[in-house]
């Protein structure tokens, strides 16, 4: 069939044609965003899931709905190895500018810019990677202690009631959370309280892999207080068909039952996989239906691109020590698995695998669902580490 009119989207973040199984969660967020726009208390979000389960996309989805609401929201992602401070300075830097606009000067988005002048350069002394340049006056006393806690606060509520002066609303909605320290996720949190505890009509929507209650836990205990932690995984059967049917039947085509099977079998519900398959499984069929023999043709050349790019880009960031702690893991199925069970499998004694599980977790590849149990943050990843590292290469 004409790969033209494929309409699956396998891609980071990309949104799928038919977002199946989620409008639970999008209602809940159009709640939250509703409620905190009006003056209303509400818990902020903090999507929790696996790699490639649609967080991304869930969170693009949730910024529309804030715009859409009237908020002014910005859409970060906290990458590895960079600061707090560093990602917001810049997105703080533009609501305040937005802020600013208008026929009448605001002089409490003026205090805010002010605040986040102070806040820029008092925390650099702490965190060198603060790229942002505020020439100017900074209002003394707010945002300017140098103390990550205290200023991110002060900063918010400067913008909080710059906001509420121009009868609008700000949303941060911040992707890839997990890889914020515990003392820059307990400033985030101390922040968010000081602003709800004033009822200002700022909220933070965020999203990480499951690490990310445990580190929220760990940095403020009253953190389950001000969010929720919805879970994001896999595709009950009935939302994975939809996900597949739905797409091509606007374009005048079908899957047969039998091929609709055999997708949601070996991609396990998982919405980026679906997407996958079903583009491949597209470009393997000549005619409508989409058959299971054009699945069966198909799964070869969607495992190879999985290898190539979804699966490939993770392995490449790995030590060999940390290859072969993972290649144990895949050994023993796709987890959890106890910690000892692991370190059986390397030949070691489990106090010595402390250190690479830490690094694992810290780059995003393992998480603990329980104490002394690991499992994958990436689907489906224990098939591909036995690929990529056939038998011979294991210790």
């Amino acid at each position: 069939m004409n790969p033209l009119d494929n309409p699956f989207a396998p891609g980071a973040g990309a949104p799928p044609p038919a977002l199946a199984g989620r409008q639970a969660l999008l209602d809940q967020a159009a709640l939250t965003l509703g409620r905190i726009r009006r003056g209303r208390s509400a818990k902020s979000l903090m999507i929790v899931g696996l790699r490639g389960v649609g967080k991304t996309v869930l969170l693009n989805r949730i910024q529309a709905l804030a715009e859409d609401e009237g908020y002014l929201a910005e859409l970060l992602e906290a990458p590895e190895n960079k600061s707090l401070p560093a990602l917001m300075a810049p997105a703080l830097r533009a609501l305040v500018l937005k802020l600013d606009r208008g026929e009448r000067i605001s002089q409490a988005a003026r205090k805010a810019f002010r605040a986040l002048r102070g806040f820029a350069g008092a925390i650099k002394l702490k965190y060198n990677d603060i790229e942002i340049s505020l020439d100017g006056e900074t209002e003394p006393g707010v945002a300017d202690s140098g103390d990550l806690e205290t200023d991110l606060a002060d900063l918010l509520i400067a913008v909080g009631e710059a906001a509420r002066d121009r009868d609008t609303a700000v949303a941060l909605i911040i992707d890839e959370l997990q890889y914020l320290s515990e003392v820059e996720m307990s400033a985030l949190i101390v922040a968010v309280h000081k602003v709800s505890q004033k009822q200002l009509p700022v909220t933070l929507i965020g999203a990480g892999l499951p690490q990310l209650v445990g580190l929220s836990g760990r940095s403020k205990s009253y953190a389950e207080r001000l969010f929720d932690f919805p879970r994001v995984g896999q595709l009950p059967a009935v939302d994975a068909r939809r996900a597949l049917s739905e797409p091509v039947e606007g374009e005048g085509v079908a899957f047969t039952d039998e091929a609709l099977d055999e997708i949601v079998r070996v991609t396990e519900g998982y919405p980026y996989f679906l997407q996958e398959w079903g583009y491949h499984a597209w470009l393997a069929a000549k005619t409508s239906p989409i058959t299971l023999s054009d699945v069966k043709a198909a799964t070869p050349t969607a495992i190879e691109r999985l290898d190539q790019s979804f699966f490939r880009v993770r392995f490449d960031r790995l030590t060999p020590i940390e290859k072969r702690y993972l290649r144990a893991m895949a050994d023993l199925g796709p987890g959890p698995h106890r910690s000892g069970d692991i370190a059986a499998r390397l030949g070691v004694k489990v106090t010595s695998t402390g250190p690479v599980r830490a690094s694992l977790i810290g780059k995003g590849m393992i998480y603990s669902p329980g104490h002394g149990d690991t499992a994958f943050t990436v689907p489906l990843f224990d098939q591909f580490m036995r690929r990529a590292m056939p038998f011979q290469d294991q210790p």
